[in-house]
């Protein structure tokens, strides 16, 4: 049975290797062949020189199968480098890269219409607290451009008395599932029937319906609290008193003119700060102190001011910004920025 090797070089059209003859072999033809060249000088019979000596193997015919194979072997071959060649043998050894498709982002879904449900919880809430008896479809007709198809525009008023709204400011919207939410909205009652102003707050619900918003029912009455929350007490900016006492008479100056003839003649070069309109009197600088830190040339302090208007006095707070300006006899502190409140 013909081996691996033997298979391979047949298929690859490789010549067979020379078989070896074992060098003892050779040594005794050697003497052989001697010693009958010695018997023919001696008159002996000639040696026989024709004689060809027989291949250590014999020829053997090639199965037509085998040529067969050796054939479609070499072509396969032929075939492999071929394609080596188009595609790169690089390809082969290194797998290209697989770009894969962007993956789709989910859509993010569309913010809630905070605006819209503000503008709508509004006109919900002056329509819904005005009323007028000798006017009872004026309201609903208002409320029912705001209520879904097929709603009562009347929601729950007996039709009796008046009352007016005199101002409204819708505040935080508070979103719920499947689009609901619900908007808080500040009322201010007018006065009337020997009773003050007053606010009152009121919850109103609301739903997105496409691209409206509109009202899902009746709201509600709520209090409004009567003082704010309570908040940390902010660090005072520690006073420098020298600087305090010589720039107080400037920054008096300022203020008389800020409610006067203008602030051009003391203000500092390149400020523009405009007066203060008709109607408006300056009464006193009732303190001023100058903060001891500062950056760079400029200074800041605090002042109260009190003004007299609408005849009455009332004490407001100011943040002033003061710069040194010199000339060639004499320098002086001078107002180049106000602001209103005592904190920044």
């Amino acid at each position: 049975m013909p081996s691996l090797g033997a298979i391979a070089r047949k298929i690859a059209g490789l010549p067979e290797p020379a078989r070896a003859v074992p060098a003892q072999s050779q040594a005794a033809e050697w003497e052989a062949a001697g010693a009958e060249l010695a018997a023919w000088q001696r008159g002996g019979p000639a040696p026989a020189a024709a004689r060809a000596s027989a291949p250590p193997w014999g020829a053997e015919p090639e199965r037509s199968g085998a040529v067969a194979a050796r054939r479609v072997g070499r072509g396969l071959v032929w075939g492999v480098l071929g394609l080596a060649a188009l595609t790169g043998v690089r390809s082969w050894v290194v797998p290209p890269k697989v770009t894969l498709p962007p993956q789709a982002s989910p859509s993010a879904a569309p913010a809630y219409p905070e605006a819209a449900a503000q503008a709508v919880a509004a006109r919900l809430a002056r329509a819904y607290l005005t009323w007028d008896e000798d006017a009872p479809d004026m309201r609903a007709a208002q409320l029912a451009a705001l209520l879904p198809a097929g709603a009562d525009p009347v929601m729950g008023w007996d039709g009796s008395g008046r009352q007016d709204v005199a101002a409204v400011e819708p505040g935080p919207v508070i979103q719920g599932p499947g689009g609901r939410a619900r908007v808080r909205v500040d009322v201010l009652l007018a006065a009337g029937t020997g009773r003050p102003a007053r606010w009152v707050g009121l919850d109103v619900p609301v739903v997105r319906a496409g691209d409206r918003v509109v009202v899902t029912g009746r709201p509600g009455l709520l209090g409004v609290s009567a003082t704010g929350p309570r908040i940390p007490e902010p660090a005072a900016p520690e006073t420098d008193p020298g600087l305090t006492r010589a720039t107080a008479g400037p920054v008096r100056e300022f203020f008389a003119a800020f409610a006067g003839t203008g602030t051009g003649a003391v203000t500092a070069p390149g400020a523009q700060i405009p007066p203060l309109p008709d109607g408006i009197e300056f009464r006193s600088l009732d303190s001023w102190a100058a903060d001891l830190a500062h950056h760079g040339p400029d200074r800041a302090g605090t002042a109260l001011v009190t003004w007299s208007l609408g005849g009455a006095t009332v004490q407001q707070a100011y943040r002033v910004v003061l710069t040194r300006v010199a000339s060639a006899s004499a320098a002086r502190w001078q107002v180049s920025a106000v602001k209103g409140g005592d904190h920044i």
